[in-house]
């Protein structure tokens, strides 16, 4: 049996909307390119199917509706969109086992997106991905 969370149902009505925001004409400058740039980002605590999930849409042209969204586009930027090139910062975490599962969906310059990650801890995940998924402030 399959049961729909609140979260599953924003995120299938923000996905809907993203998609609406980058469907039009095709254009052929570089403004195209970042104009269908956007990521659908979650973060669960615990299990991947039993935690706590918070979500946030991204966009990069212009940086809006994260609440780090200019750093997070200029991080995924410099890494050409791919989160696990994102250059860890050297932070020490504690060797608290608290597990996080992040989660992007969506499109990069053209390109699918869908990458998937847990992490032993939010600071470990804060240290990897820095602020793509620090869409809480």
């Amino acid at each position: 049996m399959t049961h729909f969370t609140r979260a599953t149902a924003v995120a299938g009505a923000l996905l809907a909307v993203a998609a609406l925001l980058t469907a039009g004409p095709a254009r052929a400058s570089t403004r195209e390119a970042r104009a269908d740039t956007w990521l659908y980002l979650t973060v669960t605590k615990g299990s991947a199917r039993a935690g706590a999930e918070r979500g946030a849409l991204l966009r990069c042209d212009p940086p809006r509706w994260h609440a780090r969204a200019s750093e997070a586009c200029a991080e995924l930027a410099a890494a050409d969109g791919d989160i696990g090139r994102i250059p860890a910062e050297n932070v020490f975490c504690p060797m608290i086992h608290a597990p996080v599962t992040t989660r992007a969906l969506g499109r990069w310059n053209g390109r699918t997106v869908d990458f998937r990650e847990t992490y032993t801890s939010a600071c470990v995940m804060k240290a990897r991905t820095r602020h793509v998924f620090a869409f809480d402030g």
